[in-house]
C-alpha cells in the first residue's frame, strides 16, 4: 500500500469511517438498551446523563395516544383587559403556562389557545403526568411576589399582621441563584428596576430593626431582619433552601405573573387510546414489514441486499438513539413517520443498485460501477429528500405561523419524519458506500 500513496490515502480514510461507524453504533446500541430489563442473572439498563445539575433517564417518552395523561381547559378572565389587547394576552398567558409546563418536565405537551367571541380559553394536554393536582397548580399559580411590613405601632407579630407595601414581582427586574458568604446555603438574588429598586430604598429605609416578610402567592416564604437602608435595588432571600428548591424559586419568579386571572373549568384524566395489546400488535406488524423489506433486498439485489439491511439496522439504532437523546415523544403518528422514513431508506439503495446495474452493463468493473453509481444515484436521493424535508418543515411550522399547522400529534409525526430523513442520507450514503468499498478495497 505505502507504494502507491494514493491507494494507501484511501484505505487509511476507509479504515477510519470503517471504525467511526462501529463505533457509532455501539454507542447506539448502548443508549437503545431498554432500562433494568433483566436477561437471566443480569439486568441491562441503558445509561442516564448527568451532568452537574442537568439530569435525564434516557427513556422512551411516549404521548398521549399510548400512555394517556391529563388534559385541562383554562378560561382567561378578560373583564379587565381592553378588547384590542385581548389576543395578545391570551398569547402571553399560553406562553408563560408552556414555560412552567418546561419546567415540570412534561414531555410534548400540547397547548393551544381558543377564542370564540367573547370566550377566551387555553387547553393544555400532559401527556403521562401522573399527578394531576401538582400540575393543576403548576399550571394556575400566578408567582405572585410582593413584599410586606408591620404597622408603624407594631415591632413584633404574626404574618397575619403584616400589610402590603406596594413593592411587588412587577417591580422586579431578575432573580439568580447564589450562595452565602457566611454558611455557603442557596440564597436568591433580587434585582430590582429603577422604580422598584426606589421603593425598595424607602421601604427598608423606615423599616431598620423591623422584620420585612416577603410573600409568593399570598405565602409566606420569609422574614428577615432589615439591617440597614438598601438603595441599590438589590436584595436576598435566604432561608433553609436547597439548591433544587433555590432553583425552582427562582424559575418561577423570571417566568412572571400570568397577565390574566386563569380559571380551571375543566379537567379530565386521557386513557391510552392504544392499549398495551394494539401497541404490541403495531410493532408486530411494523417487525413483519421490515423483516420483508429485507428479504426482498436480498432476494432482488443479493449481497448487495444484504449490506443495504446491514445499513438498514445501524440506522434503527441510530434512529431509536436519537429519539431518547433529543428526546421525542412518540405518539402512533410520530411511529408512522419513522416507518415511511424507513422505505426512503430504501428507496435510496434501489436506486444506487440500480445505476450501479447500469453501469456494469456499460462495461466498467464493480469498483468503478459501485463509485459512478452512488454518484449518479445522488442527485436523485437529493432532490427527493429536500422535497420532503420542505414538507416536514411545513408541517413541523417551527416558527408558529398562524395560517400553519399548530397540532402536537403533526408536528410528532414530522419531526420523526424529518430525523429519520436525515439518518436514512447518512446510512444509506455513508454507511452503505463504505461497507461496500471495504469489500472491494485493494
Amino acid at each position: 500500500e505505502r507504494s502507491n500513496p494514493d491507494v494507501y490515502y484511501l484505505n487509511m480514510k476507509l479504515r477510519r469511517n470503517l471504525f467511526f461507524i462501529i463505533l457509532l453504533s455501539a454507542v447506539a446500541l448502548i443508549i437503545d438498551a431498554p432500562k433494568n430489563y433483566p436477561i437471566g442473572n443480569f439486568v441491562i439498563s441503558s445509561p442516564s446523563i448527568n451532568f452537574g445539575s442537568f439530569k435525564r433517564e434516557l427513556i422512551i417518552k411516549q404521548g398521549l395516544d399510548l400512555q394517556g395523561g391529563t388534559e385541562v381547559t383554562l378560561q382567561a378572565d378578560m373583564k379587565d383587559v381592553a378588547q384590542g389587547d385581548r389576543q395578545d394576552a391570551l398569547d402571553s398567558a399560553k406562553e408563560i403556562i408552556a414555560r412552567r409546563v418546561d419546567l415540570y418536565g412534561v414531555a410534548e405537551p400540547t397547548i393551544k389557545t381558543i377564542v370564540s367571541q367573547d370566550t377566551y380559553r387555553i387547553s393544555v394536554a400532559l401527556p403521562g403526568v401522573s399527578n394531576p393536582d401538582e400540575a393543576l397548580s403548576l399550571i394556575g399559580q400566578t408567582a405572585s411576589l410582593d413584599f410586606r411590613e408591620l404597622p408603624l405601632a407594631t415591632d413584633s407579630a404574626t404574618y397575619g399582621d403584616f400589610i402590603l407595601t406596594g413593592l411587588t414581582g412587577k417591580d422586579l427586574q431578575k432573580s439568580s441563584v447564589g450562595f452565602s458568604t457566611e454558611n455557603g446555603k442557596p440564597e436568591i438574588n433580587l434585582q430590582f428596576t429603577d422604580e422598584g429598586g426606589k421603593k425598595f430604598g424607602e421601604i427598608t429605609g423606615r423599616n431598620v430593626g423591623k422584620p420585612l416578610a416577603i410573600f409568593l402567592d399570598g405565602i409566606p416564604l420569609t422574614t428577615p431582619t432589615v439591617q440597614q437602608a438598601i438603595s441599590d435595588g438589590r436584595a436576598v432571600i435566604n432561608g433553609e433552601y436547597t439548591i433544587d428548591e433555590a432553583k425552582n424559586l427562582v424559575i418561577t419568579l423570571n417566568a412572571g405573573a400570568l397577565p390574566v386571572p386563569i380559571e380551571i373549568i375543566k379537567q379530565q384524566n386521557i386513557a391510552p387510546t392504544l392499549g398495551a395489546a394494539s401497541v404490541l400488535s403495531s410493532l408486530k406488524a411494523g417487525g413483519v414489514g421490515l423483516a420483508l423489506v429485507a428479504l426482498f433486498m436480498i432476494l432482488n439485489y443479493g449481497w448487495l441486499g444484504l449490506i443495504a439491511d446491514i445499513g438498514l439496522v445501524i440506522y434503527g439504532l441510530l434512529t431509536l438513539a436519537l429519539y431518547k437523546l433529543v428526546p421525542i415523544t412518540i405518539t402512533l403518528p410520530g411511529l408512522a413517520g419513522f416507518i415511511l422514513s424507513i422505505g426512503m431508506a430504501v428507496d435510496s439503495n434501489i436506486l444506487i443498485f440500480e445505476r450501479m446495474k447500469e453501469e456494469i452493463r456499460k462495461g466498467n468493473d464493480w469498483s468503478r460501477s459501485m463509485e459512478l453509481g452512488f454518484g449518479k444515484a445522488w442527485d436523485a436521493i437529493k432532490d427527493a429528500n429536500i422535497a420532503t424535508l420542505i414538507t416536514t418543515f411545513v408541517l413541523f411550522n417551527p416558527f408558529d405561523w398562524t395560517f400553519l399547522n399548530s397540532s402536537g400529534l403533526v408536528r410528532g409525526f414530522a419531526l420523526t419524519l424529518f430525523l429519520g430523513i436525515v439518518i436514512s442520507l447518512f446510512t444509506g450514503i455513508f454507511v452503505t458506500r463504505n461497507l461496500l468499498r471495504s469489500l472491494t478495497k485493494k
